[in-house]
């Protein structure tokens, strides 16, 4: 879930689409033990069966290649759980398959049975859409939709019971450890599902100022901690000296005790309790400032249509973060997190809890534990300063998904490659952290990559945005970063847009609106099951997953792009084994036409073989070769010599 979506979406899609959150247990130092007063709770965190081998654990992040679903979305093992053992309606339960925005069906158990499927592409690690217990429905019409992508969260102890059981997840796990492949949960810290209402809105008998535009934002100048309604209303919180980060102690936020700085928030009768662990349905854990529009200071203190946005300043909040999910990586061995809302959440959490998660998993032995924040931003620079400031040591990488977009359709030339890669330097450890930031070409928020190249590309033909599709796959696979494929892309799936129309399952789909789409490198539609291991598309996903587990200098190596002289459809670069130094070429042709062109290599590199394509054969005495490659084609060369220089 990206917000920053105001400029990407509107705000009816953002209202479908994150209506929800999830809490789990623990036992909160300085605050109510929680595992004291859940009874259910007392076999948390569970019992480890999972094993890993060292040469696994021993794996570096830029070995990597991940695969991305949401479970509701990929293959349903278990229809007894469709409705999540709950009665009634849609609107009750979730359940409505041939709705887009309500939970279709998968599951955990469908996932570990087609293992074989995500094991074939070579896939080494699978990033799990959000499984914690999520509130079924929530939202007002026209925009009621249901908690099936995970970010709605009530129990952050549990897993959804629509996705299955805790049993079932240890046994995704277990078996997803068993081939070597690792996995990484989805995890939220900045909001919970949307329970917390306020007088001045939702309350119908409430009889002071009513709020007409859906309980905007009331900023911190305007509403303060330390008075009721605005700078001149009555002195509450006294003592109270805010929440700048050397001012995040115990003793200060203690004096924090009144929530009504801005609104009256107040839990709906029959929802005191819905949260888990207990602390979360506190009500002066969160920052009830009303609705953000992600830009300034709300981006921080908002809640996004409806969540519930926590006040992650708080120290008590930040140590029951740190309690949940050390838990998830102790109960289920874990290997990583994919870290929602990143940007809305202040850099003083952060400051403590990734750490916190890097020294629990070093303890259990997890090596490499592999932790990425969500940062909805195309600007490198942007990025960037989430791995300076707030201490992450990856984030999405977004600016890589608009460059290629921006490439494949055409709305740039390749010089837009050089200026991208020329901003590496800003991230903390310069091109070190660029060659661990997992890069993408779409996913369930902004939509799949073939979709938005026909979107920028009116009229395209089918075979056309097929090719396109398999140059942008292959570029991610021999750029530097850690490649994330967004499941149903290799079986062509192109979706009518972005958010919930970008989610179409595997299993048959009964949804009209997927099942009219005109997918690519396929006679089949989303009506039928999409687990072709022969579609072009996941064919060469394969192939270039291959290659890149064969050539460490695709995974690790130094990359130097090449200013090449053409008519902006070339893009060259080479990468340079991390032991040897041996060079790799990769040249791609973004263009409708062949296209002959000179690429200066290193003078020690005199000869080439060909990994991929074709590639010149000869002596190169000149520091330059010569490559043809063909219409939205690729080519990758490798030296055949080897170098004993340093620096690279």
């Amino acid at each position: 879930m990206t917000p920053s979506k105001s400029a990407f979406f509107n705000a009816g899609v953002i209202r479908a689409a994150l209506a929800g959150c999830a809490a789990v247990p623990l036992a909160l130092a300085g605050g109510s033990d929680s595992k004291a007063n859940q009874a259910d709770m007392a076999d948390w965190p569970p019992a480890v069966t999972s094993e890993f081998t060292s040469d696994v654990l021993a794996r570096p992040a830029e070995d990597e290649i991940i695969y991305f679903m949401l479970p509701d979305r990929f293959e349903n093992g278990d229809r007894s759980n469709d409705t999540g053992g709950l009665s009634g309606g849609r609107l009750d339960h979730g359940f409505d398959p041939t709705h887009k925005g309500f939970y279709n069906g998968g599951d955990l158990k469908g996932l570990t049975s087609r293992l074989d499927y995500i094991e074939g592409m070579g896939v080494t690690a699978i990033w799990l859409g959000p499984i914690y217990r999520n509130k079924p429905v929530q939202g007002e019409a026209p925009w009621i939709s249901a908690g099936y992508h995970g970010y709605w969260i009530t129990d952050f102890t549990d897993v959804d019971p629509h996705l299955g059981t805790r049993e079932d997840l240890k046994a995704f796990i277990d078996a997803a450890h068993s081939r070597g492949m690792k996995v990484y949960l989805d995890i939220i810290t900045n909001h919970t599902a949307d329970v917390i209402a306020y007088r001045e809105c939702h309350d119908p008998d409430f009889d002071g100022e009513r709020v007409a535009d859906n309980c905007k934002y009331r900023s911190l100048s305007d509403y303060p901690y330390t008075t009721v309604g605005g700078p001149n209303g009555p002195a509450i919180n006294d003592g109270f000296l805010g929440d700048a980060e050397h001012m995040q102690t115990d003793a200060n936020f203690a004096r924090l005790n009144n929530p009504n700085f801005a609104y009256t928030p107040y839990i709906p009768a029959g929802e005191e309790s819905i949260k888990v662990p207990a602390w979360l349905n506190d009500i002066k854990y969160y920052h009830n400032r009303g609705e953000t529009t992600f830009e300034g200071e709300n981006s921080l203190y908002g809640d996004f249509a409806g969540l519930d946005d926590l006040m992650t300043e708080h120290p008590d909040v930040v140590r029951g973060f740190i309690d949940i999910f050390r838990d998830w990586i102790t109960g289920y061995r874990v290997d990583g997190f994919r870290i929602d809302t990143t940007r809305h959440v202040n850099p003083n959490f952060w400051k403590q809890f990734l750490p916190a998660m890097d020294r629990h998993a070093a303890s259990l032995g997890i090596e490499h534990f592999y932790q990425f924040g969500e940062v909805y931003e195309p600007d490198p620079g942007g990025l960037a300063r989430f791995t300076r400031v707030d201490g992450f040591d990856q984030v999405l990488d977004f600016g890589f998904q608009a460059a290629v977009q921006d490439v494949l359709t055409g709305k740039e030339g390749t010089e837009r490659f050089n200026r991208f890669l020329r901003a590496d330097d800003l991230y903390a450890e310069g091109q070190a952290t660029a060659r661990r930031l997992p890069t993408f070409l779409g996913n369930h928020d902004m939509g799949r990559i073939a979709g938005l190249i026909r979107q920028d590309m009116p009229g395209i033909s089918q075979d056309e945005l097929l090719a396109r599709t398999k140059l942008a796959h292959g570029l991610m696979m021999t750029m530097r970063g850690v490649p994330v494929i967004y499941s149903g892309d290799e079986q062509g799936f192109v979706s009518d847009g972005n958010d919930q129309d970008a989610r179409e399952p595997l299993f048959p789909s009964r949804v009209e609106s997927y099942n009219d789409n005109d997918l690519i490198g396929t006679d089949a539609t989303t009506a039928g099951e999409n687990f072709d291991t022969e579609h072009p598309l996941y064919r060469h996903i394969a192939e270039m997953s291959a290659i890149r587990k064969d050539h460490a200098a695709l995974r690790r190596g130094h990359m130097q792009a090449h200013l090449m002289e053409t008519d902006g459809r070339m893009f060259g670069f080479s990468r340079f084994d991390p032991d040897t130094h041996r060079e790799y070429v990769v040249v791609a042709n973004t263009g409708a036409s062949p296209r002959t062109v000179n690429v200066r290599v290193d003078p020690m590199s005199e000869t080439f073989s060909a990994i991929f394509g074709a590639c010149p054969s000869g002596t190169n005495t000149t520091g330059n070769i010569t490559v043809t490659v063909e219409a939205f084609g690729m080519i990758i060369c490798m030296a055949d010599q080897v170098s004993s220089r340093a620096g690279l």
